[in-house]
């Protein structure tokens, strides 16, 4: 295999495309994987870039995540819960060496755990009291029940660092961790290199080297794969998917993820302070008709907030969201609003005009919402589309402004959904979930859940929270995002994480 620089292969294009978003040409030599995708290198600290270091499998964690969402042993072998879900007892595996030759240990496991919970991170969730490290295991005390505590020591935030990262003053100044692969460059923001670690615990993988570059342009990414400077590249938007399904020399692979596109609803603003309301909102959208033409993935329009894939969460008794512009019409009239000048809904003299706020981080925000728009204006609503900074949302629920959203938001970005439900629809809402909208019944149940070790009860009460929420729709889902990736066919074993833990780089092999 052979790569060749960017710029020799598409001549001043490349030199001048290079130049503008400010990215050096990678010349990888033979037998590299190059990867590339939108996600800046903040720093060393895993609270800042532990998802790069994660994906790029450089660190671990005590616990890990399968495809289906399911705890997994990680650097821990097992995770031990008390009966009173107080003390968690995780033992660590033996002879797993830090990148330094180091062996890892259950005191230098517990330290670095003890640094990342002084950090802003996920540990904050849980009420932790104390991190120790006691025959061979790392015990955590907690104040109080956490049962999704194994979803944040999965988190990337929680990665297992040696002792020799850390400057005198606990600053991490290198990344040297437990994964299969262990850095040999490191240039924040933009890139990094990684070769395979020979002493991994879980045996050395086949890509013996590979590195990773940050391309916040779709286009330098598309542009990448199409020459063969990229092996990887990470995040396509549909018109560069149609493109590269023309080449004969990648392959495009999707995976839908625990990611909704979704809308931020004020539920202090009539006629959206009802369920009524909201309902009629949520059934002038066309949901498949979004999916199929504007993201070209049909079967992807939300009827309700979790898709298929994530199994412990995707209620299929519940009726789903459907499309019903004259149900719509016919709840808002019901609710004392009649058709007004232009076809605008007014009531008492006021006519139902609100302002939609997106942002353009993901190119597809606006076109959907200005698709929503068209579809909101046949019920009767008139709604002026704002693209703005995505700050711009928090800031309009913090100050009251807010009347509606559009945002994508990630529900795995702890493995759990739940971690990240607890946090949007907490009582008084939150800054991406709901806003003024509170239920004692909802309440109960996620707080049951907290405490709840039983597998059968704890899917009782996934089941019973999916419903309340599929039953008020605090947010209203409308489309369900798929993960797609072009990779070249030069190699075998490549997939897409549906949690977004991994660029798979060690379930990889070159094709003989």
């Amino acid at each position: 295999m052979i790569h060749r620089p960017l710029n020799r292969v598409l001549g001043p294009l490349a030199l001048a495309l290079s130049t503008l978003v400010s990215l050096p040409a990678l010349a990888a030599p033979d037998g590299v994987f190059d990867i590339v995708a939108p996600f800046e290198i903040g720093g060393a600290d895993p609270s800042l870039s532990g998802f790069i270091f994660q994906r790029m499998e450089v660190g671990e964690t005590l616990l890990e995540v399968d495809g289906e969402g399911r705890t997994q042993p990680g650097l821990a072998t097992a995770w031990n819960v008390s009966e009173d879900g107080l003390v968690w007892t995780l033992p660590i595996r033996e002879g797993v060496r830090f990148h330094d030759g180091t062996l890892l240990t259950a005191e230098a496991a517990a330290a670095s755990l003890e640094k990342a919970r002084g950090k802003p991170g996920v540990l904050e969730r849980a009420s932790i009291e104390s991190i120790a490290a006691e025959d061979g295991a790392v015990v955590i005390r907690l104040a109080e029940p956490f049962a999704p505590l194994t979803a944040l020591l999965a988190h990337f935030s929680t990665i297992i660092l040696a002792p020799s990262s850390l400057a005198e003053g606990g600053t991490v100044t290198e990344v040297i961790a437990t994964g299969p692969y262990r850095l040999t460059l490191f240039e924040a923001p933009q890139r990094l290199s990684v070769e395979a670690f020979p002493d991994y615990w879980g045996g050395k993988p086949a890509i013996e080297a590979a590195t990773y570059l940050a391309a916040g342009r779709g286009e330098t990414r598309t542009l990448m794969a199409e020459s063969g400077d990229a092996d990887l590249a990470f995040q396509l938007d549909p018109p560069s998917i149609a493109r590269l399904q023309a080449n004969d020399a990648v392959a495009i692979l999707k995976m839908p993820l625990p990611r909704v596109m979704q809308l931020k609803v004020n539920a202090g603003l009539p006629p959206f302070d009802s369920a009524e309301g909201r309902q009629a909102l949520s059934e002038a959208i066309q949901r498949e008709g979004l999916a199929a033409a504007l993201l070209r993935a049909p079967g992807t329009g939300a009827t309700q907030l979790f898709p298929p894939s994530i199994e412990a969460w995707h209620d299929k008794a519940l009726t789903p969201l459907a499309t019903d512009p004259e149900g719509a019409r016919q709840r808002l009239e019901a609710m004392g609003w009649t058709l007004g000048a232009g076809g605008i809904l007014e009531k008492e003299g006021k006519p139902l005009r609100l302002r939609l706020l997106t942002y353009a981080d993901r190119p597809e925000l606006p076109l959907i919402a200005t698709a929503l728009q068209d579809q909101f204006r046949q019920i009767g609503i008139d709604v002026e589309v704002a693209v703005t900074n995505s700050s711009s949302i928090p800031a309009g629920h913090q100050d009251g402004t807010l009347q509606l959203a559009l945002a994508a938001r990630n529900y795995s970005l702890v493995p759990d959904p739940f971690v990240t439900l607890l946090g949007d629809f907490q009582e008084g809402g939150s800054d991406w979930g709901a806003m003024n909208w509170d239920d004692p019944e909802f309440h109960a149940a996620m707080t049951a859940l907290l405490g709840a070790s039983d597998a059968g009860e704890q899917a009782r009460l996934r089941g019973e929270i999916a419903a309340i929420l599929q039953r008020d729709l605090p947010v209203i889902p409308v489309v369900w995002y798929e993960q797609t990736a072009a990779v070249t066919k030069t190699v075998e074993g490549a997939t897409i994480d549906p949690f977004e833990r991994s660029f798979g780089l060690s379930e990889m092999r070159w094709k003989p």
